[in-house]
């Protein structure tokens, strides 16, 4: 029988891998010092970071070919979610 801390201990654990699968969010500028969140990557974003847009359809990340342009910390974001989904198989 689980009691209240085993419960809280397995719910923690599914918590903390569920963040690690989660694709990031890209985001955009949006005026000084402001960044909002866009509908997808950009193409340029997706070919910085060396995927193709079948391969992030794969992962599930959004993709959006209407934006033009690459903002840096999205590349570093899908970098990081690439080495991390690869790692894992």
């Amino acid at each position: 029988m689980w009691n209240r801390r085993d419960w809280d201990e397995f719910f923690n654990i599914v918590a903390k891998r569920w963040h690690m699968r989660r694709p990031p969010r890209p985001v955009d500028r949006s005026g000084l010092n402001r960044v909002a969140p866009t509908e997808g990557y950009s193409l340029a974003e997706l070919d910085d970071a060396g995927l193709s847009i079948e391969q992030a359809e794969y992962l599930g990340l959004p993709v959006d070919a209407g934006r033009v342009g690459s903002y840096g910390p999205n590349v570093t974001s899908l970098r990081e979610y690439i080495r991390a989904t690869r790692s894992r198989f």
